[in-house]
């Protein structure tokens, strides 16, 4: 589907700016850059709420403010008036008021805005941060998710210590299989329950209680009456970790009822408008690496369950109904894009929206978030190379109007590297492939450039068309990029994405050599101008691409996997690897985990090798760096450890860690560029 696309304020198109006066992007724009988030749209439709992102370079940290816009001139103001952290807006279904969550002194609360009167207040004093926001459908209250502290165990009582005497602090115990996660670090004991709070402010009332985690999405029915959400309450809930089922809880009796049982996930269920159906996502659990998660309908009177987009063969995710319940939309990855969708209750689907994300900000990852109110009018995140993501709107007939240009202050006065979408095909399997290249931003045609490969991460995920400060700041340097979705990618479908099962690294090293040698044939670059990195999965593919080959004139390999053994039982998802990835446990199947672990092939490596690290990171913990860089260093082989501090595994959560990224990355190319 074709969409004409109306530019409102994006002056960066505009005929003035000339090529004289623009520069190449720069570090520092960085913490220049902004980006709208979660845009919710009203019930009648004239304006949109949303998150505005930006950066914060004194205190190195993103800051998300609500911003209200109008969706026919393009006109906006702030919600409030403070400088605290705001996320997760909703409109109520009157579109007189607005929830939100506001940063205090005193940790996260819920606000409410009244449009009419242009005020806020706060209606909660909680004790965690809420999450989840849903108004009841007459908007006389809202339900949450919020965590409840459980005490730690305690297995030994320690005697008393003298008066004034100054011993170690008690010890931190733990018997829970999941205990901390990349990121956050240790996970306090307690559990996510649901809770209700009138909207004119008021006490909490908690809706669930015991042992289990009651989080995702929420969603009344009609009447007001019930709350359906998704969870896992199962007995094994925290080893048989991939299931959950849709539930129903009655409001006023705390009673939970089982709606689903299934083998596999069962996920963010959405009630039809007139309460005889559900919709969710989720698929039938046949443990391999890559599952497409499918649109799923329920009808609540009889049990039965279909799929309605078994076809699509991609994985459906953010599912909003129809107002007249004859349909629903969603959003879905596609060959590297993503969309807002549609689909009858045939599972006759179509394209409502491309370009949706533009909100991971360092790499061109997918994401973003999109809205929909009763007329079918739609908000979401748009976002293409040279954009990170602004706020667009249509009414679901094609024409889409971009209302925002939160960068034209910087980016229509910088020259971007043109990025290019490239197709080649597999010497595995024959199979086309797809990739991208990002060229410097004064390319001369028929030059060749030096080439930096950058990994995705993952591997099950995938890089597309969308801004990446990454990307733009390497082709600033004079780089050519390519970057590339191998097999192990998604938007590709299931069995694509599935082929790294029981087989990674495989044939995805081959996918990426045979996307260099199309560049080289084409005159792109050369082969004493080859560079590789790539963080996490890409980490651990620039790692395997080294041990394979001496090609490259250097490699930075980020946050890898050098051992899937001691990987698997150190990482904060060390739980989550046996059968989906390799067949058992690392002790019941050695030779396997060995076999495809990057440090096998360390006595093959003579490439100069730069390994980079976040010092918090849980995910691939420095451990495993440090095995790579090590092992080099026995080797006398051209080596540097680079420990990143007050980074854990997404090392562009903070700005000043993503320039350091990058600009020791370039450096260290520079040394060895011919």
């Amino acid at each position: 589907m074709r969409h004409t696309i109306i530019l409102l304020y994006l002056g960066l198109f505009c005929l003035n700016v000339t090529a004289q006066q623009q520069t190449n992007f720069d570090y520092l724009d960085v913490f220049k850059l902004e980006y709208a988030s979660d845009p919710q749209i009203a019930p009648d439709g004239e304006h949109i709420v949303y998150v505005r992102n930006g950066f914060d370079i004194m205190k190195d940290r993103r800051q998300g403010t609500l911003w209200l816009l109008d969706t026919d001139s393009g006109t906006q103001l702030k919600l409030t008036e403070g400088q605290n952290w705001e996320s997760s807006p909703a409109w109520s279904p009157e579109g007189d008021r607005i929830a939100y969550i506001s940063s205090t002194d005193e940790g996260a609360e819920l606000f409410i805005y009244w449009v009419d009167a242009g005020r806020s207040a706060r209606i909660s004093q909680l004790p965690e941060s809420p999450s989840h926001l849903t108004w009841s459908p007459d908007g006389s209250h809202i339900a949450f998710s919020m965590m409840v502290d459980e005490k730690a165990p305690v297995i030994a009582g320690m005697p008393e210590k003298p008066e004034g005497a100054k011993w170690a602090g008690t010890p931190r115990i733990t018997d829970r299989l999941k205990h901390e996660a990349d990121g956050r670090g240790y996970l306090q004991p307690g559990y996510r329950q649901l809770f209700v709070i009138p909207a004119i402010g008021g006490s909490a009332r908690q809706l669930t209680r015991g042992e289990r985690n009651f989080s995702g999405p929420l969603s009344w029915s009609p009447d007001g009456r019930s709350i359906y959400f998704s969870a896992n309450l199962n007995e094994d809930w925290e080893y048989d970790f991939v299931n959950s089922e849709i539930y129903r809880l009655d409001v006023q009796t705390g009673e939970t009822t089982a709606l689903t049982d299934r083998k596999g996930p069962a996920e963010s269920p959405v009630v039809s408008p007139d309460g005889s159906m559900i919709a969710f996502t989720g698929f039938e659990d046949r443990v391999q690496t890559y599952q497409v998660s499918e649109l799923y309908l329920m009808n609540l009177e009889s049990g039965e369950i279909r799929s309605l987009t078994g076809d699509l063969d991609r994985s459906i995710d953010q599912v909003n109904w129809a107002a007249n319940g004859k349909g629903l939309y969603f959003t879905y990855d596609d060959f590297g894009n993503s969309k807002v969708g549609y689909t009858d209750l045939k599972g006759s689907t179509e394209v409502i929206a491309d370009n949706l994300g533009g909100t991971s900000i360092g790499r061109p990852y997918p994401g973003g978030s999109y809205s929909v109110n009763e007329e079918g009018e739609i908000a979401f995140t748009y976002t293409d190379p040279h954009h990170p993501a602004e706020v667009a709107f249509t009414s679901g007939k094609g024409k889409i109007k971009i209302l925002t240009g939160l960068n034209d202050d910087i980016l229509s006065h910088r020259k971007l590297g043109e990025v290019e979408e490239v197709r080649y095909t597999s010497s595995v399997d024959g199979r086309e492939l797809q990739g991208w290249i990002v060229k410097p931003p004064h390319y001369e045609e028929g030059k060749s450039y030096p080439l930096i490969v950058e990994n995705h991460g993952g591997p099950i995920l995938n890089y597309g068309d969308r801004f990446s400060a990454e990307m733009q700041l390497y082709a600033s340097e004079g780089y050519l990029v390519f970057y590339p979705n191998p097999r192990g990618s998604t938007s590709y479908g299931e069995e694509f994405g599935n082929l790294l099962y029981n087989n990674y690294p495989g044939d995805d090293y081959q996918d990426v050599m045979d996307g260099v040698d199309h560049l080289i044939g084409k005159g792109y670059t050369s082969e004493d101008q080859l560079f590789v990195t790539g963080g996490s999965a890409g980490g651990i593919m620039t790692a395997w691409i080294i041990g394979k080959n001496n090609r490259f004139e250097a490699a930075v390999v980020a946050k890898p996997v050098m051992n899937w053994i001691s990987k698997t039982l150190v990482a904060d998802n060390y739980y989550g690897y046996a059968n989906y990835r390799y067949p058992g446990q690392p002790w019941e199947n050695v030779e396997t985990y060995w076999k495809f672990s990057p440090i096998s092939l360390v006595g093959n490596i003579e490439t100069p090798t730069m390994v980079m690290v976040g010092m918090e990171d849980l995910r691939t913990p420095p451990s495993e760096a440090k095995q790579l860089y090590h092992a080099l260093k026995i080797r006398k082989k051209e080596t540097v450890l680079v420990e990143i501090p007050e980074a854990s595994h997404g090392i562009a959560s903070r700005p000043s860690n993503l320039i350091t990224k990058i600009k020791h990355t370039v450096a260290w190319f520079e040394k060895y560029k011919k």
